[in-house]
């Protein structure tokens, strides 16, 4: 009992038989039998994906690349003398590792506040008695009984049905319900019906919109179709993200270009300068320490924690951290139609009498919107017709719409509450009827005629209203309302009616037909006898609304390179109708593919078709999965979004699986990286903006970080080139603490840098392209970083001009040399702070984004400035790092350095955006 199949071999017997098959009964199961079940069966729960253990996963965060890295340049600090050193790094990935796993921590705790559970309790019969028991505790064989509203505990075969109607959604995707009956299913009708359409199976995870129903437990747990969907996700493997990825190509570049300086400076210092091995082996590794980035792991830890927030109170809700940069980079979202793209509210769009045609405005179950004729909004008093088919359409209904607090919930079905709220627009007095027109019988919807028809009392008169398939209805009609009056219903008008419901059909408009008759006396209340010679009233034509601002969403999507794939198991006109409407797709050459299509097709065929502009109709969870896969092998960076149980397979496989946090379903919300706790397709493009930051904040640090390279290099290498004739110009604990001190605060500043102007009008970055570009590299190294080694060696070979150089040789020792790398190290500071405020924007001017709008890079500069303060002036640091005090004329020459640096970038950025 774990397949369709099998549960499709109950569908073709009768209750009866479905019960002896299963050694139950009517009387349901015996305690002692439930038992042995539950020893066998287990319990009626969908298992969760294992989760990784929380001491791995803290461990996770000090062992990635870069991580390690860090670890071993601690050690060679040791190494190298300075212990003090070797702390701090350490400190700085412990730090870094530990912050990075409380928002991990944080993200996990939050998803499972947002899990909804299954139903804790339902009603079953055990022992001849009916009981109310935890859903956990079901068995095959149970006997359960079902009435609105309630949530489908398990996979079964309905022993009774009255009336009922379910909501099968988060299985197939379609916000239609389904009509359900307890007849044997021929082998024919099964396969006509398709998956999950079986008129006499109930599946768990769906829920009971209307009537009232008996079912016998067939399948529990795993062994559901439920089940059987949500283990699928557990056959899809993690994969690192990009930028994880990126992250690691960037450690092994930066990697090579730290051990390569050190290799040169080594070799430079033992055949230049004549340093003995062990001391020339130290300064290298001194270099080698200087040149690993000790502060990018906090700055892309802090820079996506920072991404998250936002994002959660943006309604993005991420699981993981890194997941937020992969949005930035997503190349492709395919969506859900409905509930994602759509409110999964059915909302009447158009009226069609024979006399006369209306347009409703507004959407959803909220009555906000008028019914107009042409362009003024009606008077029912002066609208007889449309007063009999909102009469009809009120009536003959077994809905209703409730307000709580402040929102408009549907209890019942979607077709139904879109009448209801229609008649509200055109100001129908529905509670003035129900005493006027009293029901006093219902003859219940079946599949089979595909009408609903209820009898009402009105002055004596007793009148059938039908509502129903147009064909259904107008079938049984003999004549139509014209203007109050009853006129024959000739073929001409027939076929007039199915144009026109033609028409609706191509627009994705759905349709209902109403008609009705008053009965003669006494007349035989039975379907053959009221179900004929009604008078047609009109055409409803509805569809499904897309969410607010889903089309600017969309429309933003567009402008930043990213297509939009709409797979949905709706039926493709109204899948193409609603991408259409809301701009997915705009052009003549729309390839609709459906589940069938492409169970058939090629690999491929399927790759060039998701070349084109395409829309998946009528697929299943498996064929869902099938096309997010396709699209990665061809290089795409895929984001998934849905709701149902049918999407989660997807969701795990793709590279970013957005789930809905209000309608979406446990197993949805497990396999996603992201949850939307609004439920709204905007939060996912709000959140590639974000990602989309993230990177680009990451490369303003890289840029930052390594602009101090340079100048900490050419004094050394000046020192090595000059055989010693200069003195190093800067001491490698000075180097040190420009990259553990004054430059770690602003760096991290920038991490928290806004979106900047033009980002969502650019294409996501491609894959080949990596964190550490050329572009990078020739403005960090020949550009900034040249400009600021001029800056700082001018300064070491100022103070020396100024005691006496070059009528003496460069100070080597004593006070001259301690205030020369000073202010070499002051200068190399100064210049950093005209450079963050330069990585601040990649083109956009620093005046137009504000010079003080980023805090945190303010208080950066204010930490380092202090900071470099103390360095002069305080003893115990002097001795350790080697400096001294300066002058006041000093300290106006370095005041006086970012000002130049901040205008020259200004006029390099404003020649790059006139071109």
């Amino acid at each position: 009992m774990t397949q369709t199949n099998t549960l499709q071999e109950y569908a073709k017997l009768s209750s009866e038989d479905s019960l002896a098959k299963i050694n139950s009964s009517k009387n349901g199961l015996t305690d002692q039998e439930v038992q042995k079940r539950l020893e066998k069966y287990g319990k009626n729960v969908i298992a969760t994906t294992q989760k990784q253990s929380m001491l791995k996963t803290f461990l996770t965060n000090f062992t990635s690349m870069m991580a390690i890295l860090l670890w071993i340049a601690g050690f060679i600090a040791l190494l190298t003398g300075t212990p003090e050193l070797g702390i701090a790094i350490w400190l700085v990935n412990v730090i870094n590792g530990i912050f990075s796993f409380w928002q991990q921590y944080r993200a996990q705790q939050a998803t499972s506040a947002l899990q909804k559970m299954l139903p804790s309790y339902v009603k079953v019969i055990r022992n001849g008695q009916a009981n109310k028991i935890l859903a956990a505790d079901l068995v095959p064989g149970d006997i359960v009984t079902l009435n609105s509203g309630d949530n489908i505990p398990a996979d079964g075969r309905l022993l009774t049905a009255d009336s009922l109607e379910v909501n099968q959604s988060s299985l197939t995707g379609e916000s239609t319900t389904v009509n359900k009956e307890i007849e044997i299913q021929t082998e024919e009708a099964l396969k006509s019906a398709g998956k999950y359409a079986e008129a006499n199976l109930v599946y768990e995870g769906t829920s009971v919109v209307n009537g009232s129903g008996v079912f016998v437990v067939l399948a529990t747990g795993m062994d559901t179709e439920f089940g059987q969907i949500a283990s699928l996700t557990t056959s899809v493997t993690d994969v690192k993200s990009p930028l994880q990825k990126e992250l690691d190509i960037l450690t092994r570049q930066l990697s090579i270009i730290a051990i390569g300086i050190g290799i040169l400076f080594f070799i430079a210092a033992v055949f230049f300068v004549g340093y003995p091995w062990p001391k020339a082996f130290i300064f290298a590794l001194g270099m080698v320490v200087a040149f690993i980035p000790e502060g990018l792991l906090p700055t892309v830890t802090l820079s996506l924690a920072m991404a998250v927030q936002k994002m959660a109170k943006k309604n993005a809700l991420v699981k993981h951290l890194n997941s937020v940069e992969t949005l930035g980079e997503t190349t492709v979202i395919c969506s859900d139609k409905t509930g994602t793209l759509t409110k999964n509210e059915m909302t009447i769009e158009k009226v069609w009498l024979p006399e006369s045609s209306y347009t409703v405005s507004g959407t959803g179950y909220e009555p906000n919107g008028i019914v107009k004729k042409g362009d003024k909004r009606i008077d029912l008093s002066q609208e007889k017709d449309l007063l009999q088919l909102l009469r009809i359409g009120s009536l003959c209904n077994d809905s209703a719409i409730e307000e709580k607090n402040d929102h408009y919930q549907l209890v019942g079905s979607p077709d139904e509450g879109s009448i209801l709220i229609l008649a509200s627009k055109a100001d129908y007095d529905l509670s003035d009827e129900q005493k006027n027109y009293p029901r006093k019988s219902e003859l219940p919807f079946d599949s089979k005629r595909k009408r609903m028809s209820t009898i009402h009392t009105h002055n004596n008169q007793q009148y059938v209203f039908t509502k129903g398939g147009i064909t259904e209805v107008l079938s049984s009609c003999q004549s139509y309302l014209k203007n109050g009056q009853v006129a024959p219903l000739d073929d001409t008008l027939k076929n007039q009616i199915l144009t026109q419901n033609d028409h609706f059909a191509k627009e994705g408009l759905r349709t209902l037909a109403f008609a009705y008759r008053p009965l003669k006396p006494n007349e035989e209340l039975t379907i053959e006898n009221c179900e004929q010679n009604l008078i047609f009233v009109g055409i409803t034509a509805s569809q499904d609304p897309p969410r607010e601002n889903v089309i600017e969403a969309i429309q933003k999507c567009h402008d930043a390179s990213i297509r939009i794939i709409m797979v949905t198991g709706d039926y493709g006109l109204t899948a193409e109708s609603i991408a259409r409407k809301i701009g997915i797709v705009k052009s003549d050459d729309v390839r609709v593919i459906t589940g069938d299509d492409l169970a058939a097709m090629s690999e491929a065929t399927l790759k060039e078709n998701l070349r084109h502009e395409v829309i998946f109709a009528r697929v299943a969870p498996e064929q869902k999965y099938r096309v997010v896969s396709t699209l990665q092998s061809l290089g795409e960076v895929v984001a998934s979004t849905g709701d149902g149980v049918n999407d989660a397979p997807a969701l795990k496989k793709a590279d970013i699986g957005v789930a809905m946090g209000i309608t979406g379903t446990d197993v949805a919300k497990e396999a996603a990286d992201m949850i939307l706790t609004d439920d709204n397709f905007t939060s996912i493009v709000n959140a590639i903006e974000e990602g989309r930051t993230v990177y680009n904040n990451i490369r303003k640090f890289l840029l930052y970080i390594l602009n101090s390279n340079m100048p900490e290099a050419i004094p050394s290498l000046l020192f090595l080139l000059s055989k010693g004739t200069i003195p190093l110009p800067l001491t490698v604990m000075q180097i040190l603490t420009i990259d553990l001190g004054t430059d770690m605060l602003p760096a991290l500043g920038l991490a928290t840098e806004q979106t900047e102007a033009g980002t969502m009008k650019k294409p996501p970055r491609k894959q080949s392209e990596h964190l550490l570009t050329k572009q990078i590299i020739i403005k960090a190294f020949g550009f900034y970083g040249l400009m600021a080694s001029f800056i700082s060696i001018g300064a070491y070979f100022f103070v020396n001009h100024l005691n006496g150089w070059p009528a003496v040789a460069l100070a080597a020792n004593g006070k001259v040399y301690l205030m020369a790398t000073t202010m070499t190290l002051a200068a190399i500071v100064f210049c950093q702070i005209g450079a963050v405020f330069n990585c601040r924007t990649e083109k956009q001017s620093l005046f137009e984004i504000g010079l003080f709008s980023n805090k945190r890079i303010l208080g950066g500069i204010i930490f380092e400035i202090i900071l470099i303060t103390c360095l002069m002036y305080l003893p115990f640091l002097q001795k350790l790092f080697g400096t001294t005090g300066i002058q006041l004329k000093d300290w106006l020459f370095l005041i006086c350095i970012p000002l130049p640096l901040i205008l020259i970038e200004e006029i390099r950025k404003k020649i790059i955006r006139s071109h």
